[in-house]
């Protein structure tokens, strides 16, 4: 599994809420309950409807690209590429569809679309609910799309929020949903948290500090991961293949080196050892296929809420001044209980952050 864009695209928008960005009155006026999202396929529908009669040798008429081209996927895909001054144009888009390999493509595509569409988003949703304050709301259009590139991406977050997911037929719809639960929580996230008292302390601390504290926020990602899996005793991979499961048990079973690694960078950032470059490139490469932002992040998370309950969980990712410091506390009482040796942070680190 290769980094998903999707998720790191949504957390360089949780940093910008951490930082005093809100998202308009309009669109958070729009949706009256805590759950408003809805999978939209007419794009891949009307792609599919023309790939049929290509692959039956029947003429395809000037109203079936029309149905393409005013879906509403189509039309928010185009108006996204546009908005990064990319090409993206109807004469392009007709070659696309009408390529030999596409066709070959059709009845995977056909079937994979068919089973994404059976997943109950309002159920999945309420998934990632269970691990937000109860202020939180997910409100988002999801538009699996039949597209040149292969990637996935979200687009208009502080407007009507959009995720297009490349509909790839290598993805089962258990492990589309698992995906789609993980993206829905950092959605979520942002409605809610940081909360205002925690973006108030934030602003009163120095730059470099003001920084380490948004890398901590990424740790979010294994907050989504726990929250997508629905508990600490469910693997985050279940429906993935064996090779992934086992990839990620090997990563997590690296946590105490990984979790020093990290440790060395946010020092690095509080003592101004790293260039903004430096600095960057480091965290992003905690990301990696599923970084230390991922396992450590998910680790953390497991061993908090096991030891002090769900609400104190929530409560330590929603104020980044507090995870560290809550998972120390935590992990001492975990590591008596269940006869484990996980590591925790320095008091150097804890005592820079204070």
């Amino acid at each position: 599994m290769r980094i998903n864009p999707v998720s790191i695209v949504v957390w360089l928008f949780l940093l910008l809420l951490a930082n005093g960005f809100t998202p308009s009155a309009t669109a958070q006026s729009s949706s009256t309950s805590r759950v408003n999202v809805r999978v939209v396929t007419d794009e891949a529908d009307a792609v599919l409807e023309i790939l049929v009669k290509r692959e039956a040798g029947e003429q395809i008429s000037e109203s079936d690209w029309q149905k393409v081209f005013n879906s509403e996927g189509y039309v928010r895909l185009k108006q996204r590429e546009h908005s990064l001054a990319r090409s993206f144009e109807d004469a392009d888009f007709k070659t696309f569809v009408l390529s030999d390999s596409l066709v070959k493509k059709r009845e995977a595509l056909a079937a994979t679309l068919a089973e994404w569409k059976q997943t109950d988003v309002e159920k999945i949703a309420l998934r990632p609910l269970a691990y937000l304050p109860s202020t939180a709301q997910i409100r988002a259009s999801i538009y699996p799309v039949i597209k040149p590139r292969d990637n996935s991406f979200v687009f208009d977050l502080s407007g009507s929020p959009a995720i297009f997911l490349y509909l790839d037929p290598t993805k089962s719809r258990a492990v589309f949903e698992n995906e789609f639960a993980h993206e829905m929580h950092h959605i979520g996230y942002g409605t809610a948290c940081p909360t205002t008292a925690a973006r108030t302390a934030l602003t009163k601390l120095d730059s470099h500090s003001q920084n380490a504290f948004k890398w901590i926020g990424a740790f979010g990602e294994g907050l989504a991961m726990l929250a997508a899996s629905g508990g600490p005793d469910l693997h985050p991979h279940a429906p993935s293949s064996s090779e992934i499961k086992a990839r990620w048990d090997r990563d997590v079973s690296n946590f105490n080196n990984d979790l020093r690694t990290v440790e060395k960078f946010l020092l690095d950032v509080l003592n101004r050892r790293l260039s903004k470059d430096e600095e960057t490139r480091t965290a992003f490469s905690f990301f990696g296929v599923q970084g230390p932002w991922y396992t450590v992040g998910w680790q953390m998370a497991v061993v908090i809420e096991k030891t002090f309950g769900r609400a104190r969980l929530i409560e330590s990712f929603c104020d980044h001044q507090k995870l560290l410091s809550t998972y120390n506390t935590a992990v001492q009482r975990y590591n008596r209980k269940e006869g484990k040796k996980l590591a925790a942070w320095s008091n150097e680190l804890i005592n820079e952050l204070r």
